[in-house]
């Protein structure tokens, strides 16, 4: 699903009409729509439906049009002079059932703020084409949604808020308790945390022909990796689904490695091996049944030693993905070691943790040319490869992921809040599955075995471009993984091995978002689902 600009919604709102036949009067209706459907689904109460005189305000009147006629208890209040709407929002305003409250000035508001009381307000005052700041009546009567226990379901995007703005808000804009947005997201909705809960974004009319981004930024959505989640032929056997060695993990760190291997197990993967220290075999052996093994030679530390790349070029041999790094150790000899298997072996390649920290000082032998190499670094770790900051990171994760991604000709999946994955031609996905709960230790090592296993299913992961559906698929039922098992465990008792709990249910979640394109999660209530009428993508804070 593209990010796009505020100006580049203009210009594929003009494009669906003048270009595609549908009136704009069309996508008002189907935008107000949606926003009423949404109301109903997810909320009861008196609704008040706060509306400006531009056409977010005419999005507002139809929601309100179609409220009333669902018996609902609402009240439209315009925030101007009837006189000064014009065209679309002229046209719904006339069609308005009820009489509007009209509230000009701000000393009105004030006068008439005792009436206005609702469990529901609609925020449809201001949209995606305002630019900060906000000022007059239209402050006012954010202030008083902002001061109101009331929910808050904001049209588009909440009023005061800069669409284009990919870091915290910085001038007065409205609370919102859900988001429903048109079309495609723009860059605030996903990157900005304008809201607690959930963003809904609805189709409303716009082919997909019509919506072109400059900004090659994409929200994963389950629709690009479906396929990796289809029902299995029933003579499938466990080679048709590749196998992963896991590389990593040493004496006091042979958890890490154990959960990676069967990471690639629980994501679809046939077989998994993991290679590691022989002292710490028996440890990764003793964790799952289901995982092989293979000792390796090791230093007098307990770590993998430069030699064990003998043993190593005879087992890839056989192997469909390598997946590096995991508790391996910051070890000189492991080191070296893991710098030299990143660049004689040519197979899909996934490279966390210490591999990375391999790599500090001589990040110019992390190259993916030719191949598929992915990289899965924190903040940290992404600064110490970019000779940066972890300041300067996350002050342009963005930027900083596209730069080593282009230069290194790899993909980089960049850990944190909404996570990134970008391909070396630049173009980023960004996911908004997974919550705080998930800050724990190994939950990164699952994330690695994941990608492996996805990528061990994907019969074209020797191709870069085509391997790229793998990892995005990974990083996102990473996500919906540690969501489902928020709700069971809570945050704060969270730990990495949920997430091999939580994998079967975040499958389930992601294949019935792909077929029926209508559920979206309510972050105020427990990640229930809520089932709608229309073909609603819903992401979470």
């Amino acid at each position: 699903m593209k990010i796009v600009t505020a100006a580049e919604m203009r210009e594929i709102d003009r494009v669906t009409s003048e270009k595609y036949g549908v009136p704009s009067l069309t996508l008002m209706e189907n935008a107000g729509a949606a926003v009423a459907e949404h109301v109903r689904a997810s909320s009861d109460g008196k609704v008040i439906v706060l509306c400006g005189k531009g056409n977010n305000g005419g999005d507002g009147f139809v929601a309100a049009r179609l409220l009333h006629e669902k018996k609902t208890p609402v009240q439209v209040v315009l925030l101007a002079d009837p006189a000064e709407l014009k065209g679309d929002a002229a046209v719904m305003y006339s069609k308005l059932p009820i009489p509007a409250i009209i509230i000009r000035s701000s000393e009105e508001l004030k006068s008439r703020k005792a009436e206005l009381s609702a469990d529901i307000y609609v925020d449809a005052i201001l949209g995606t084409g305002f630019k900060p700041p906000v000022t007059g009546v239209y402050a006012d009567a954010i202030a008083m949604m902002n001061e109101s226990e009331a929910k808050v379901v904001a049209v588009d995007i909440p009023s005061g808020a800069d669409a284009d703005d990919m870091g915290q808000q910085s001038s007065l804009c409205s609370r919102a308790d859900t988001i429903v947005t048109f079309t495609a997201p723009r860059p605030a909705h996903v990157f900005s945390l304008i809201t607690k809960a959930s963003t809904f974004v609805a189709p409303i009319g716009s082919p997909p022909e019509a919506i072109i981004s400059s900004l090659h930024v994409n929200v994963i959505h389950p629709r690009d990796y479906v396929d990796f989640l289809a029902p299995r032929p029933p003579e499938s056997n466990k080679g048709n689904y590749g196998h992963v060695l896991v590389v990593g993990g040493s004496i006091g760190k042979a958890g890490s490695v154990a959960m990676a291997g069967m990471a690639v197990l629980r994501s679809g993967a046939g077989l998994s091996t993991v290679a590691t220290a022989k002292s710490a075999l028996s440890t990764v052996a003793g964790f799952y049944p289901e995982l092989m093994t293979e000792p390796l030679p090791e230093t007098d530390t307990g770590t993998i030693a430069t030699s064990a790349g003998v043993q190593i070029d005879e087992l890839v041999k056989s192997m469909t993905v390598l997946a590096v790094g995991p508790g391996i150790s910051r070890d000189p000899h492991t080191a070296t070691f893991v710098r030299s298997l990143v660049a004689h072996h040519k197979i899909p390649m996934v490279v966390d943790a210490d591999g990375l920290n391999a790599f500090e000082h001589q990040n110019g032998e992390l190259n993916g040319k030719g191949r598929t190499l992915v990289i899965t670094p924190h903040p940290g770790e992404m600064a110490r490869l970019a000779k940066c900051t972890t300041a300067e990171v996350q002050k342009d994760r963005l930027g900083v992921a596209r730069k080593f991604a282009r230069e290194h000709e790899l993909i980089v999946v960049l850990k944190g809040n909404r996570t990134l994955v970008v391909q070396p031609d630049g173009e980023a996905w960004v996911n908004t599955s997974g919550n705080p709960g998930m800050a724990t230790g190994g939950t990164g090592d699952i994330l690695t075995g994941m990608i492996a296993g996805m990528l061990a299913q994907e019969k074209r992961s020797q191709n870069p471009a085509t391997a790229l559906r793998a990892v995005c698929a990974a990083v996102q039922l990473h996500g919906f993984a540690g969501d489902e098992l928020r709700e069971k465990v809570g945050e704060q008792a969270l730990v990495a091995t949920d997430l091999l709990r939580g994998l079967p249910f975040a499958i389930e979640r992601a294949w019935r978002i792909a077929h029926n394109g209508r559920v979206g999660w309510d972050g105020l209530k427990d990640q229930v689902p809520v089932t709608y009428g229309r073909d609603f993508f819903g992401f979470g804070s």
